[in-house]
C-alpha cells in the first residue's frame, strides 16, 4: 500500500466514511498489527477508540474464591524487579499502569482520566512530548491519594541505574514534570513515534511514592513492601509465600464501579504444566492456568473431559535457543560469564552455523507443539510488517558436518569433535517442562550425528524464571552454555521487544543482572540502527528497520529462534476472562466474572 493510499484512508476514518474497525482490517491485511493500525491513526489525530469490556455483575463482590494456577510460581511482587511474566502477572493483582492494551489494539485507561490524542491536546505535534491526566478519587490501599506525585516518582525511581530496574529501558531517556496533581508530562529528547511506552502496560505499573522513596538506589531491594504490595488494584494483599502462593481480597475503594466480582483470590503455583492443566481442564478445580507449555495432543483429551476450554491468542512471543557469548565457566573480577570473556566455543562461527542446522523445527512444531506453537528463524515474529522475508527454515545434518569438517573440528574416536584441544561438548538448559524437554532431546540427537556432545539440564521452572539475584540458576544469570526459554513481547510495537539485545541491555553483576541482554551478545551496528528506529516518524522505514536488526540477531547464530507462541491459557467453564495478547493475562482482572 502507497502513502498516498494510506493517508486518504486515514482522511476517510476522519470524515467518517470509514469506519475505524475497518480501516484496521485493512491494515492487517497489509501485514500491521491491530494495535499498531491504531497507533497510526493516534499519530493522525484519530482518538482511540473507546474500549467496551463486557461486564454481567451489577454490584462488587459475591463470586467466591477465584483460584489461578501459575506453574511458574510467583517470586516477587515489584513490578519494576519483574523479569519473567509471572513476576509481572502476580504484581499486575494489586498494581495498575496508566493504560494497557487490549486485545484489539486500543488503549484503555486505568489510572489515566483518558488516553492522550491530538485531539484532547495530549500529544504534541513534533513527537516530542505527551500529556497524560490522571483519574481522580483514586486511593492506594492503604488510604493515601493516587497523585501525580506517584508518577513522577515511579520515574525516578526506575531510571537510577543503582535501583536496577528491569523497566529503566522505558524511562531513563526521558522526562516526567507535575503539570498539577492529576496532569503529568512525559517529554522525549527526540521524535517518538511509539510514545505508549512508560507507564503503560507491563513496565507501567506504578508503585507508591510514599512507601518506596526511602528505598530508590541501592536499597530499593530493602523495601518491605517489595513482598508486600499497597497498590491502587482490584485486590488487596493479604498473604504471600514466594515460590507458592499469593492471597489477596476485594478492595472496598476500588475505583471502578460494581468491581471486582470476586471477594478472595489465590494463586498458587509450583508444579508442571501438565498437573496445571489438568486441575482446570479435567477437574475443574482451579478457574485459570496460565501458560499452557503442553503437548497439544494432551491438551485436546483434557479438553474431552468438558470442564474447560484452552484460550488461544496470537502474540509476538518466541520460544528460542541461545547460546552464551561469554564464558561460563571463567571468572573474571568476581564475575562469571563476565563481558570480558568469550565463549571457547560458540565464539566460532561455524559452530554456531551449524547448531542452527541442527535444530529440527518442523518436528517439534509437528510433534509437540500443533495449535501451541508454529516453526520460526525469525526472532521478530508480529507484527508481519516487520517478520523478515529473508530468513528461511533448515533442518540438516550433512551441511552441518561439512561445515564444521572445513572449520578444523575433526571427529575422536568416541565421535565428538575437537579442535585446538578443545572437545565440542557443551551443557544446555531450560526450565523443567515436558515440551521444553521434548525439545531438547530432538536437538541433542540431531547434534551427536554431527558429532556434538551435549549435556541436558533442566532446572525447576519456580527457579529458572526467579527474579532472586542470589540465585545463580536465573536464566539472567544464564551460567551456562546454551538455554531455551520462551520470550514474550507484551507491546503492539517491537521496539521495547528488540531492545534485549542492546550492549548497553547486558545483564551484568553490576545491573545485578537485571539488564534484558541475557545472551550478552553485542553489536555497535545493531546499537546504532535501534537508535535511529527510536525517532523514525515513517512507518515503512521504521519497519525496514526492524526487520534489519532481526536479521543481524539471528544470523550471528547466537540467537536461534524455534517456534512462534501464541498466549496458550485455560480456562474453566463459566469463566469470562479479558485476555489480551498485548499485555499481561491479569491487565483486566478487575473484570473477570462467574456465571452461574
Amino acid at each position: 500500500m502507497k502513502e498516498r493510499e494510506l493517508r486518504d484512508l486515514i482522511a476517510d476514518v476522519k470524515t467518517g466514511r470509514l469506519s475505524r474497525r475497518t480501516f484496521v482490517q485493512r491494515m492487517i491485511a497489509v501485514g500491521l498489527t491491530a494495535p499498531m493500525a491504531g497507533m497510526m491513526l493516534s499519530h493522525s489525530g484519530v482518538a482511540m477508540a473507546a474500549t467496551a469490556i463486557p461486564y454481567k455483575p451489577t454490584k462488587a463482590g459475591g463470586g467466591g474464591l477465584l483460584k489461578l494456577l501459575y506453574w511458574q510460581a510467583v517470586t516477587l511482587l515489584n513490578p519494576h524487579f519483574a523479569v519473567g511474566t509471572k513476576d509481572q502477572e502476580g504484581s499486575r493483582i494489586f498494581y495498575e499502569p496508566l493504560a494497557g492494551w487490549d486485545n484489539e489494539g486500543n488503549l484503555v485507561a486505568f489510572l489515566a482520566a483518558e488516553i492522550p490524542s491530538k485531539e484532547n491536546d495530549g500529544l504534541a505535534e513534533d513527537g516530542r512530548s505527551v500529556v497524560w491526566k490522571l483519574k481522580r478519587g483514586v486511593k492506594w490501599h492503604d488510604g493515601m491519594p493516587f497523585t501525580a506525585d506517584d508518577v513522577v516518582f515511579n520515574w525516578e525511581y526506575a531510571r537510577t541505574p543503582e535501583t536496577a530496574a528491569v523497566s529503566i529501558a522505558s524511562y531513563k531517556d526521558i522526562k516526567v514534570e507535575k503539570i498539577d496533581d492529576f496532569t503529568v508530562r512525559v517529554s522525549f529528547a527526540k521524535p517518538t513515534p511509539f510514545w505508549a511506552d512508560a507507564f503503560v502496560g507491563q513496565y507501567g505499573m506504578i508503585i507508591p511514592k510514599h512507601l518506596f522513596a526511602d528505598y530508590t538506589g541501592g536499597k530499593s531491594r530493602d523495601a518491605p513492601t517489595n513482598l508486600k504490595p499497597v497498590g491502587t488494584g482490584p485486590y488487596v494483599f493479604v498473604d504471600f509465600k514466594p515460590g507458592d502462593v499469593v492471597l489477596a481480597k476485594l478492595n472496598p475503594d476500588y475505583h471502578v464501579p460494581n468491581r471486582p466480582h470476586f471477594d478472595t483470590l489465590e494463586v498458587k503455583g509450583g508444579g508442571d504444566a501438565v498437573s496445571a492443566a489438568r486441575a482446570v481442564l479435567q477437574t475443574g478445580e482451579y478457574d485459570y492456568g496460565y501458560n499452557m507449555l503442553v503437548e497439544d495432543e494432551i491438551l485436546l483429551k483434557l479438553e474431552s473431559a468438558g470442564k474447560g476450554k484452552v484460550n488461544i491468542i496470537e502474540t509476538g512471543a518466541v520460544e528460542f535457543m541461545m547460546l552464551n557469548v561469554t564464558d561460563p565457566a571463567v571468572e573474571v573480577d568476581g564475575e562469571r560469564a563476565s563481558l570480558k570473556t568469550k565463549h571457547p566455543l560458540f565464539s566460532d562461527p561455524a559452530v554456531r552455523q551449524a547448531i542452527n542446522l541442527l535444530i529440527d523445527r518442523a518436528s517439534i512444531e509437528k510433534f509437540i507443539y500443533g495449535r501451541t506453537g508454529s516453526a520460526t528463524a525469525n526472532f521478530l515474529n508480529s507484527p508481519e510488517r516487520v517478520r523478515s522475508k529473508n530468513t528461511k527454515l533448515e533442518f540438516n545434518i550433512e551441511k552441518a558436518n561439512q561445515i564444521l569438517e572445513a572449520a578444523g573440528w575433526k571427529k575422536g574416536a568416541d565421535g565428538v569433535r575437537a579442535k585446538d584441544g578443545k572437545w565440542l561438548k557443551f551443557v544446555y538448559q531450560t526450565s523443567i517442562n515436558a515440551p521444553r524437554q521434548k525439545t531438547q532431546a530432538i536437538v541433542k540427537q540431531a547434534c551427536q550425528k554431527a558429532g556434538i556432545d551435549i549435556e541436558l539440564k533442566s532446572v525447576v521452572a519456580s527457579v529458572f524464571f526467579s527474579s532472586d539475584t542470589a540465585n545463580p540458576d536465573t536464566y539472567s544469570h544464564f551460567y551456562c552454555d546454551a538455554q531455551m526459554y520462551n520470550t514474550t513481547m507484551q507491546q503492539p510495537d517491537p521496539q521495547f521487544f528488540m531492545n534485549q539485545y542492546l550492549s548497553w541491555q547486558a545483564a551484568t553483576k553490576e545491573n545485578k543482572w537485571q539488564g534484558r541482554n541475557v545472551s550478552r551478545w553485542q553489536s555497535k551496528e545493531y546499537d546504532e540502527i535501534y537508535k535511529q528506529a527510536e525517532q523514525e516518524l515513517d512507518a515503512v522505514k521504521r519497519a525496514a528497520m526492524y526487520i534489519k536488526l532481526n536479521d543481524l540477531v539471528v544470523g550471528d547464530n547466537y540467537i536461534l529462534p524455534v517456534v512462534r507462541r501464541p498466549r496458550t491459557t485455560a480456562l474453566k467453564t463459566g469463566l469470562t476472562a479479558h485476555l489480551s495478547g498485548w499485555d499481561n493475562d491479569l491487565y483486566q482482572l478487575a473484570s473477570w466474572y462467574r456465571e452461574a
